[in-house]
């Protein structure tokens, strides 16, 4: 507990307000997660839309007769 007292200005100007921030920002960072994967897409009549989440791989098919 001295070593607390002598050393509080260091603490809390260093590691002290670090760790703080830190444990602030696990509290409020839970809802960036879900956000981040939410799509959302608009489109007008008669269009075809497509969309990905993640990678695709687009594969034609080779023409065996060329």
């Amino acid at each position: 507990m001295e070593w607390f007292l002598a050393n509080k200005t260091w603490v809390f100007s260093g590691i002290g307000t670090g760790i703080i921030l830190f444990i602030v920002g696990l509290l409020f960072n839970n809802n960036s997660k879900t956000l981040t994967n939410k799509q959302i897409q608009k489109s007008g009549s008669n269009s075809v839309n497509i969309q990905i989440g993640g990678n695709s791989n687009i594969e034609t098919k080779k023409d065996k007769n060329v």
